[in-house]
């Protein structure tokens, strides 16, 4: 959710513009903006800033311009197209938009029809036959491929699946670009997602410490009892 997104919209213009000046407004806005989220929208209209990465100007037709962009989670592209109107001095707004990538995920690699999905389960379900079924499904490994990992011994993996904090004792094997209040990825040495979380440590303090609590666990993907428990239940006071 927190990671960037890459769009391609459609934005059209109130007036006419001389093109050199549209390239050149639209490279102001290159960096960190200030926006205020829309009338229509699910969030408290707070002023906030928000980050774009790149803006590319694909093609002009007219009044309409084609463009991609590329920004912080959060950022309201139609907000975007709005102010980009206010400073050209003609307003303008965004007529049509399209996801095209969620950090990694890109649309022209990974995703399926949903026709190609109903086919791969047929198949799967009919013949027993998942080689198309993994050609459109992807492990959910995947997801965390951008994050920074931890691998854990064997040993914690159960201690975490029933709502265990990952303390440093746990730890096996670790990226060097953990950074404290960064999200990560707690893996087995096997390389199955075993939960997502906030670093509490960077990579230093985890290689200096002998106790503490290294990430703490905000969401358990692996079931418990995948992995023997090798943790006692606190005894309950008679």
């Amino acid at each position: 959710m927190h990671s960037f997104k890459e769009y391609v919209g459609l934005m059209e213009l109130h007036g006419d513009i001389d093109r050199e000046k549209l390239f050149e407004v639209t490279k102001m806005f290159i960096g960190k903006i200030y926006q205020r989220p829309p009338l229509r929208s699910s969030v408290k209209r707070a002023l906030r800033i928000k980050e774009i990465y790149s803006i590319d100007i694909l093609e002009i037709d007219g009044r309409n311009v084609l463009f991609k962009v590329k920004c912080e989670s959060g950022t309201y592209v139609r907000k975007l197209c709005h102010d980009i109107g206010l400073l050209l001095g003609v307003e303008a707004h965004m007529r049509e938009l399209r996801r095209v990538a969620v950090a990694h995920l890109r649309e022209d690699l990974f995703a399926s029809t949903l026709h190609e999905v109903s086919e791969a389960l047929y198949m799967w379900r009919r013949y027993g036959d998942d080689s198309m079924l993994r050609n459109v499904i992807l492990p959910g490994e995947f997801i965390v491929a951008h994050l920074p990992k931890i691998l854990i011994k064997d040993g914690a993996v159960d201690a975490i699946a029933h709502g265990a904090q990952l303390a440093v004792p746990g730890i096996s094997i670790f990226s060097k670009n953990i950074t404290k209040g960064c999200t990560v990825a707690v893996m087995t040495l096997k390389g199955e997602l075993v939960a997502i979380g906030r670093a509490a440590m960077d990579s230093e303090e985890i290689s200096k410490s002998e106790k503490g609590i290294a990430v703490e666990i905000n969401r358990v993907v692996i079931e418990p009892n995948v992995y023997p428990r090798m943790w006692k239940r606190k005894q309950q006071q008679p």
